[in-house]
This record gives C-alpha cells, sequence and structure tokens, in this order.
C-alpha cells in the first residue's frame, strides 16, 4: 500500500491541522520582532518594484537603481513628515493653554456632578485619577510603539530590508521556482505576479482613500471654524487606516480641541456628527470601490483577520491584516486542496 492510498481519518486531519494553526500562529507571536519589519519591507519593496523596473530598463546598474528609488520614496516620506512636524509644533505651542482650559471644564463638570447626584467631588476625582492610571498602565500597545526596539526596526531595519529584497528579488524568485519543482514554476510564476498586482493596487487604493478622508476632514473642520484643521485632518485619515480604534481616537481629538476652544459644547456634537458622515461616505463608497475591490474579502474574513492580527501583533498587524489575508486567499483560490478555504475568504455568497 502506497502512501496516498491511506485512508486518513477525518477527525485526525482535522487535529493535525489545528496543531498546524497553533504552531504556526504561536510562531508568528513569538517572532514578531522579526517578522514585523520583514512583512512590512516586503510590502514596501513590492510597492516600488515597478519603479525600479523602469530605471534598470534605462541601462542603470541595479544597485545604482535601488539606492535612486529608495532616496526618491523617503524623501517623499521626510517631506511627509516635515509637513505633519510644522502643523504638530503649533499645535503643541498652545498645548499648555489647552490644557488648562481643559482642566477648568472638567472641574465644572465635576462639581456639576457632584451637586446633581450628591456625590463627592472628591470621591469622582479619584475615579478619575484612578481610571486614568489603569488606562496609562494597561497601554501596551503604545508603549511597544514608543520602545526603542520598534524605532530601530522602523527606522533601521526596514530600509535595510528593503534593499536587500529588492537586491536578491531574481535571487528570491528563482529560490520560490526551486522549491515548488520544475513542474510548478508556470503556476508560482503566475502567483508571485498576481500577489504584486494586489499589493501594488490595494496600497494604491489606501493613498487614494487617505487622501480624500484626509481632504474632507480638513474641509469639514474648516466650516466649523475648529482649529488645527490640517493636521487633525492628515491625523484622522491616517488613524482610519487603524480598523475600529483609529476612527474613534480620530474623532475624539477634534472634539476635544471644540470643547476647549469654542463657547458651546455643539460644536463637538457637530464635530461628531462630521466624523461620522464622513465615516459612512468612507465605508459605503470609498472603502468598497477603491480599496476592497482590490482584495475581494468579505466582511467576515476581514473582521476576524484584523482582530487576530492585532493580537498578535498590536496596531502593526492592525495594519497589514487585510494585504496578508487577501494573498493567503489568492494562494487557497490556486492551490485545488485548499480552494474551499479561498472560497469561505471571499466575497461570492452562492446563491440560497
Amino acid at each position: 500500500m502506497t502512501v496516498n492510498e491511506i485512508n486518513i481519518p477525518f477527525y485526525v486531519k482535522a487535529i493535525l491541522v489545528i496543531m498546524g494553526l497553533l504552531a504556526f500562529f504561536f510562531t508568528l507571536y513569538i517572532a514578531q520582532s522579526i517578522i514585523i519589519p520583514l512583512v512590512f519591507a516586503t510590502i514596501l519593496g513590492i510597492v516600488l518594484l515597478p519603479a525600479l523596473n523602469l530605471i534598470i530598463k534605462l541601462k542603470v546598474h541595479r544597485v545604482v537603481a535601488i539606492a535612486s528609488v529608495m532616496f526618491l520614496t523617503f524623501s517623499i516620506i521626510a517631506l511627509f513628515g516635515i509637513l505633519l512636524y510644522s502643523q504638530a509644533s503649533r499645535f503643541t505651542e498652545s498645548l499648555p493653554k489647552l490644557v488648562d482650559k481643559f482642566t477648568q471644564i472638567l472641574n465644572q463638570l465635576v462639581f456639576w456632578i457632584s451637586g446633581y447626584f450628591d456625590i463627592s467631588a472628591y470621591e469622582i476625582t479619584q475615579w478619575i485619577t484612578k481610571t486614568k492610571n489603569e488606562l496609562i498602565g494597561s497601554a501596551e500597545i503604545g508603549q511597544t510603539l514608543v520602545s526603542v526596539g520598534s524605532i530601530l526596526a522602523f527606522l533601521f531595519l526596514i530600509p535595510v530590508y528593503v534593499f536587500m529584497i529588492l537586491f536578491y528579488q531574481p535571487l528570491l524568485v528563482e529560490f520560490l521556482h526551486r522549491l515548488f519543482g520544475e513542474n510548478n514554476r508556470d503556476k508560482v510564476s503566475e502567483i508571485i505576479s498576481q500577489i504584486k498586482t494586489l499589493i501594488q493596487r490595494y496600497l494604491l487604493g489606501l493613498l487614494f482613500e487617505v487622501i480624500i478622508i484626509s481632504f474632507l476632514y480638513t474641509i469639514g473642520l474648516l466650516v466649523l471654524g475648529i482649529e488645527y484643521a490640517l493636521i487633525l485632518g492628515i491625523l484622522g485619515a491616517l488613524l482610519n487606516l487603524i480598523p475600529y480604534l483609529g476612527s474613534i481616537i480620530a474623532a475624539s481629538m477634534p472634539m476635544i480641541i471644540a470643547i476647549v476652544t469654542k463657547p458651546s459644547p455643539w460644536f463637538a456634537v457637530l464635530v461628531l456628527a462630521l466624523y461620522i458622515f464622513i465615516q459612512f461616505i468612507d465605508n459605503n463608497f470609498i472603502v468598497p470601490k477603491i480599496v476592497a475591490s482590490k482584495v475581494k474579502l468579505n466582511a467576515l474574513a476581514s473582521i476576524i483577520a484584523v482582530i487576530t492580527f492585532g493580537a498578535l501583533w498590536g496596531i502593526p498587524g492592525m495594519l497589514v491584516a487585510i494585504p496578508l489575508a487577501a494573498i493567503a486567499k489568492l494562494i487557497f483560490d490556486q492551490i485545488k486542496p485548499l480552494q474551499p478555504w479561498g472560497f469561505l475568504l471571499g466575497d461570492n455568497r452562492p446563491d440560497s
């Protein structure tokens, strides 16, 4: 009896699959400091590949071409960072006054609650202090983002990885061809090509989304007369890339500014209404037409992917969850035994 003729019971297959998934996700968790920079670098390398190939066609040496593309890319990122910094510096200069005014408003609110509900103002203040300390103490994601290791990984490792991935791209592609055998060479080439196209189109869609949302936020805040509209609009669009938490944080910042700088609390309500309206436009028109159409994932798969990678890698995991799930679906669709899983992740519902 050959190996192919052995019938493995279904429950044994299920146990093996579950054990394999547990081992896979455990590896992703314990090796996140190595894997996360590699994932971001690979995605960035795929995005830069068309520009690199265009320069190489001009008979430019590969090293010079890679250096040129990376210099241009990181120069654009640096200019964007300078813009944000210049806007943020204006906000920082006014921060002490904003904090003082917010503290006055908070004290007035505490005394109003104390008188209305007959609760000691001291008890309310103690509860606010305790809650604030617990939130700060449990903010593991924020501590991770500002840790020295994360800064080094994103400021040093990613550019190095991007350079190496672009330089050794032919070697990596040939490795995949040899790994899966000569008979599967065409299939591997097709999958690689589809992954490149998917990542490039998805990130281009995200870029358009950020530009549109930044414009809508900024114009809306300017119309309402909210200070620091530009920086709040750009930050809101960037935070919008973080599922669930991002939109809440994005809306809370201009609401606080409105409460502190405007004479009426209704301005904060108007800001909230503005952000809810723009989120409605984003979720129902921009994302389905510009972003989600590139990945072909259903909403359930997207939510599970975001929650899973968020639990594994925090905010960086949330950012890469959708493209990684889309890549997994693409690979599943090309491998016959795994096609049911690709169908499960897809957005094609069968007729009921």
